[in-house]
């Protein structure tokens, strides 16, 4: 028992160091963690607070999002992590896509920054991807700015319904799919833990 699980072991850790062989570029990835689940906000910060961690530069644009207490940016700011939010909240409150647009546009400004800026090693495009489907921001402009950032920096862009082009974009794509969710229960969100 012990030599055939030896032997699947050592089969396995081939083909993983095959793979870790094969893998010779080195540049930033553009990831995309979409989906109808929990959790893309969170995973997209999560690689954020790994990368300060490692002492590189992050910056963080968040759409559609409030100004509302952000556990994340209580964080992340004061390691250096700038934050630009919408800060209109969310666009179903609002129901002005005349100022919901101007306000996007206004933090897509900020968003072109970083792009363009090689000190940062990440940049977060949080619910980027409603502002393309609710047409606040040409899908076209987005791709731009995207392909032509520098060549080491990493993107990551949330949201539900990414646009198709988007994902043919991206280098990693994470769909995160809803199983069960406490809100659906009745239990409130709460803050620190969904917030």
């Amino acid at each position: 028992m012990d030599d055939r699980h030896q032997q699947r072991q050592q089969k396995l850790k081939e083909k993983v160091d095959a793979r870790i062989a094969a893998a010779t570029e080195t540049r930033g990835i553009l990831m995309v963690f979409t989906g109808n689940g929990k959790g893309k906000t969170t995973a997209a910060f999560g690689t954020a607070a790994r990368a300060v961690g490692h002492q590189k530069r992050a910056g963080v644009i968040q759409f559609i999002k409030g100004d509302w207490p952000n556990g994340e940016r209580n964080l992340l700011e004061p390691h250096g992590v700038e934050f630009q939010v919408m800060a209109t909240g969310f666009t179903w409150d609002t129901q002005n896509r005349e100022t919901d647009t101007a306000a996007c546009l206004a933090v897509w400004e900020h968003a072109k920054r970083m792009l363009q800026d090689a000190s940062l090693d990440l940049v977060v495009l949080d619910e980027l991807t409603y502002m393309v489907s609710f047409d606040y921001l040409p899908l076209e402009e987005a791709i731009a700015a995207l392909r032509n950032r520098p060549a080491q920096q990493s993107v990551i862009i949330t949201g539900r319904g990414c646009h198709r082009d988007l994902l043919a974009l991206a280098d990693t794509v994470t769909e995160m799919r809803p199983v069960k969710h406490a809100f659906d229960a009745g239990i409130q969100a709460q803050q620190g833990i969904d917030w």
